[in-house]
């Protein structure tokens, strides 16, 4: 696992449908691939039955694949009080890319026990959330059409240029509506 690293608060260099995506291409020296806002009636299933709904992916993605969803981080970094992975999910028995994404987590609205399970990277924030009895709403912001670039199909193991779908969603504490992260979530082909 990388290293936490702390640096420099930038500006969004993105949109509302690739933050906090392109800051991690930004860092790895990577053009961001090509991106398209897609209405969530065009979504092909299975992508739509596991894109569009207002539940965690981590959870959404265990029961489709019948298995436990892991958490491999591939970089991290903190801003303050905000923390940015972006990460790998893996189903435990093979092993298998479920899902590849960005998270900008805001750390001061979670207790500290589930601050330092988000920071040490204990699991995906979706199982945290429910093992520390947060309540919280997601809400998708908007649906994606990605063509995959090299470097989401080595990690997804899909080919250049294949079409692949996404969204963009926040997540907010169901109590007080204050927002607790901002997600990218691509989907491999099912």
């Amino acid at each position: 696992m990388n290293q936490t690293k702390t640096i420099p608060t930038r500006i969004n260099i993105g949109n509302e449908f690739t933050f906090p995506l392109d800051e991690f291409y930004h860092l790895g020296k990577r053009d961001l691939p090509s991106i398209e806002p897609i209405d969530r009636l065009e979504i092909p299933e299975p992508y739509k039955s596991l894109l569009v709904h207002e539940r965690d992916m981590t959870s959404t993605l265990s029961k489709f694949h019948d298995d436990i969803i892991q958490l491999n981080v591939l970089n991290q970094h903190n801003q303050e009080n905000e923390y940015y992975r972006e990460v790998l999910l893996v189903t435990k028995s093979e092993q298998r890319p479920v899902e590849y994404g960005a998270i900008k987590i805001f750390l001061q609205q979670f207790p500290e026990p589930a601050r330092k399970a988000i920071v040490e990277a204990a699991a995906p924030l979706g199982q945290l959330l429910h093992e520390y009895n947060i309540n919280y709403l997601s809400r998708p912001k908007g649906f994606i059409s990605i063509t995959c670039d090299g470097y989401i199909g080595d990690l997804l193991k899909c080919s250049n240029q294949t079409k692949l779908f996404g969204r963009r969603n926040s997540l907010y504490q169901a109590n007080n509506q204050m927002q607790i992260a901002e997600i990218v979530e691509i989907l491999p082909i099912s």
